[in-house]
């Protein structure tokens, strides 16, 4: 057995299928498996699984256990040489998985590859992240982008070929089992986000390099299954700072006051916009109470 995909799934019903739809449509010379991790939804998401393709592995978790959790049940009983995890928002486009694994299997030296992410129109979606520091927190994401775009790389930089980066963004990564046995599973301390930028930094830590292989095109609903939400956003924060206790524990607090701080600045500089067009545009407006409610949260002590 070549692959293993891993599907992590919670209430998203109909992206699962039109997921796995994509695995069966475009992977037709690579044996694989398909191992469905669901987690307490309340869709009727594992019944469609079952019916809609019986072949699949299904774990029906009574709980939501989370991104981390979930994967790692699935590491424990895969049978692939790699596994390709695949967000239930995402699909594969034709070639994708074929490219992803010849990649890995033409350069050894590789624990961890992600591809190109598009969004449904095809335009290109952001793909790789560098991993929290003081640059990052502080700077302006497009502008290092744009500045820096060998140490920063953003989606409005094109590539032809594979280059080495920090971290993959999780919508769709492939991993070499070699890899998961020497390092281990996710690490279960998060909930969501974060859990591959953690992964990438481990792979690094232990000799494994991280790669982006723009080759291999994925399609990626972006954020259908989280949301946007004020409490969305909450899990997103409570695991940057798990992973800025763990690798930078000595700077970590002084880095949560940047953050903050940026986040009270946005704040006032949204709830300005929602002045200056008299709250005429709802775009505003709800930026301007999330970030309201991240303020609220924070001091509260981010329960």
């Amino acid at each position: 057995m070549e692959l293993s995909f891993i599907i992590v799934n919670w209430n998203t019903k109909a992206l699962l299928l039109q997921c796995l739809d994509s695995i069966r449509e475009t992977v037709v010379d690579i044996g694989y498996e398909i191992w469905v991790v669901d987690n307490a939804s309340t869709d009727g998401s594992a019944e469609a699984v079952q019916a809609h393709d019986p072949g699949v592995h299904l774990l029906r978790n009574e709980v939501n256990l989370g991104f981390a959790a979930a994967n790692n049940q699935a590491f424990s009983r895969m049978a692939g040489r790699y596994a390709i995890l695949l967000n239930s928002d995402a699909r594969l486009t034709p070639g994708a998985a074929r490219i992803l694994y010849d990649y890995m299997e033409g350069h050894p030296d590789a624990g961890m590859a992600c591809g190109q992410l598009l969004n449904a129109d095809g335009s290109l979606q952001r793909s790789v992240a560098n991993f929290p520091s003081w640059v990052t927190l502080l700077g302006n994401e497009t502008l290092l982008n744009l500045l820096l775009p060998r140490r920063y790389p953003g989606k409005r930089r094109v590539l032809g070929h594979p280059i080495e980066v920090e971290s993959g963004i999780g919508a769709c990564l492939i991993l070499r089992k070699a890899a998961i046995d020497q390092i281990g599973g996710f690490d279960e301390g998060y909930f969501f986000f974060f859990e591959e930028t953690d992964y990438a930094k481990r792979m690094w830590e232990n000799g494994w390099k991280v790669m982006f292989v723009p080759q291999a095109r994925i399609v990626h609903e972006q954020g259908k299954s989280v949301g946007t939400r004020a409490d969305g956003r909450m899990l997103f924060y409570r695991s940057r700072y798990r992973y800025l206790r763990k690798w930078h524990p000595s700077t970590h607090s002084l880095l949560g006051v940047l953050i903050v701080a940026r986040l009270l600045a946005n704040f006032l500089l949204s709830g300005a916009g929602v002045l200056l067009t008299a709250g005429c545009v709802p775009s505003v407006r709800v930026k301007t109470a999330v970030y309201g409610k991240l303020l609220l949260w924070h001091l509260m002590g981010c329960p």
